[in-house]
């Protein structure tokens, strides 16, 4: 049998801190620290305990070429192999070693920078909700618990040192700026006109164009900008009440313009679904269309091979993406959010999503506000 070890893997020292009995009543110091290894390995998307006699195994064993076992036994003892095996973090090409091995290669074939890879993987929520530790206090909880926050700005020169600029003219752009905020109010049984849904996922996510840089190598025109122009955001649509389009998810199609079917839903369960991917924030679920922004991966890094800027160029994406949804919605009259306190994990499950594959990064969404602040907003008039 051929062993290597899994293509990523980081090891964290985790230290708790608890009280020593045993010294208390000794009269020595009260305050004990253990210390637990973690392994961190993204094919396998959860933390395993090993122990500290596994790291030089961990270190020792190549990840790039296949081992014999029997060598490997022989350098770093037959039980500690075994139980790196059974983890996960060492695999074989033993058919009982199929199922870790093939997630392994299909992180491989992505060209993920490992840390990047890490932060991913672990950072993903599944089934989060307020009362199982996901909390929004308010401004005045936050000052009672931690003090004044760090001021809304800083200078870097006294007042007399800076340059003065001449007040902005105002342009046409000036009055769906001003009038951009984050809804938080949406009217639960307001439905989104099929034209206005249209109009916004075609100029927000829809290829104005495409052109062939290389032969059977394209890439779109959009009106958010991307890195190496590859836009490798996929968009998908959760249709609560869109005029003409059944409850259910949609994967946006952005060069012909289409919505095509995943699971027609009932009202009920997209409404549950919508909480569901939203973890919990109740004031974001009632919007009509909810759109979720999911890297297709293996596209920016085709270009961005074990890059270590290709992870933030994603996120930036997204971000412009989900921007130039809300001017789009602010223009239609409407109120829009993005949230990226989302269950990945959840999203994942129900769009049939590989994670080493594709990153779900935020949702957005919009609709007709409520006329009623349940829920603060923060809006300025210019």
């Amino acid at each position: 049998m051929l062993v290597r070890r899994c293509a990523v893997l980081f090891v964290e020292p985790r230290e708790d801190l608890d009280v020593d009995w045993a010294a208390l009543f000794a009269g020595r110091g009260a305050i004990g620290a253990t210390v637990q290894w973690i392994a961190l390995a993204p094919h396998l998307g959860q933390e395993v305990v090993v122990d500290a006699a596994d790291l030089p195994a961990l270190g020792g064993v190549s990840l790039t070429l296949w081992q014999e076992r029997e060598a490997c036994e022989s350098q770093f003892g037959a039980a500690t192999i075994a139980r790196l095996l059974a983890a996960g973090l060492l695999l074989s090409d033993a058919p009982e070693g199929a199922a870790p091995r093939e997630r392994d290669e299909v992180l491989r074939s992505q060209h993920w920078r490992p840390l990047s890879a890490t932060v991913h993987m672990f950072s993903r929520w599944a089934d989060m909700r307020v009362d199982k530790g996901m909390q929004f206090p308010s401004f005045e909880e936050l000052v009672d618990n931690y003090g004044s926050p760090p001021g809304p700005t800083i200078s870097r020169r006294d007042a007399d040192q800076a340059i003065h600029l001449p007040p902005p003219e105002r342009a046409r752009l000036d009055d769906t700026l001003f009038h951009r905020y984050t809804g938080r109010n949406f009217d639960p049984g307001a439905v989104l006109p099929l034209a206005t849904a249209s109009r916004l996922l075609q100029r927000a996510f829809g290829a104005q164009g495409q052109r062939e840089m290389a032969p059977d190598a394209y890439v779109l025109k959009k009106l958010s900008p991307s890195a190496g122009g590859l836009h490798p955001t996929e968009v998908y649509v959760l249709a609560q009440r869109v005029q003409g389009i059944a409850p259910g998810l949609y994967h946006y199609q952005p060069v012909r313009h289409a919505l095509e079917p995943l699971a027609e839903m009932a009202p009920a369960e997209t409404e549950e679904l919508a909480l569901r991917m939203v973890a919990d924030q109740d004031w974001f679920q009632p919007a009509p269309m909810l759109v979720v922004l999911v890297t297709r991966v293996e596209r920016n890094f085709w270009k961005y091979r074990n890059h270590a800027k290709a992870y933030r160029a994603v996120l930036l994406d997204a971000g412009h993406l989900s921007q130039t949804f809300y001017l789009l919605a602010t223009e239609a009259g409407m109120p829009a959010f993005v949230t990226a306190a989302v269950n990945e994990v959840d999203i994942e499950r129900a769009l049939g999503l590989d994670p080493l594959k594709d990153m779900v990064v935020a949702v957005c969404g919009c609709g007709p506000a409520s006329g009623q602040q349940n829920t603060v907003e923060l809006r300025f008039e210019p």
